[in-house]
């Protein structure tokens, strides 16, 4: 909820711990999985040919394990990075 009302693009279902973010581009996304490690945020970038051509995203598990402040931190993370790199 709080990356969709931040204006990122999310896929698949809202129960699921596997969130998507859509990025679209595949030099994007493993960029923006680079920055994220900087942040102490390990994401995985996904591009072609696991998904389809114009499809790249980062994939964030979440977990149980992971408290409030974790999840706050991960989004102000993403948040700086998508600034970054004009996506928000």
């Amino acid at each position: 909820r709080r990356m969709t009302e931040n204006g990122f693009k999310l896929m698949g279902d809202p129960n699921h711990p596997i969130c998507p973010v859509m990025l679209g581009d595949a030099k994007l996304a493993k960029q923006f999985a680079d920055d994220m490690l900087q942040h102490g945020i390990y994401v995985i970038g996904f591009s072609f040919p696991v998904v389809p051509k114009g499809s790249a995203r980062i994939r964030v598990q979440l977990s149980a394990a992971h408290s409030e402040t974790q999840i706050d931190q991960c989004v102000d993370a993403f948040k700086q990075v998508a600034i970054k790199h004009g996506v928000l």
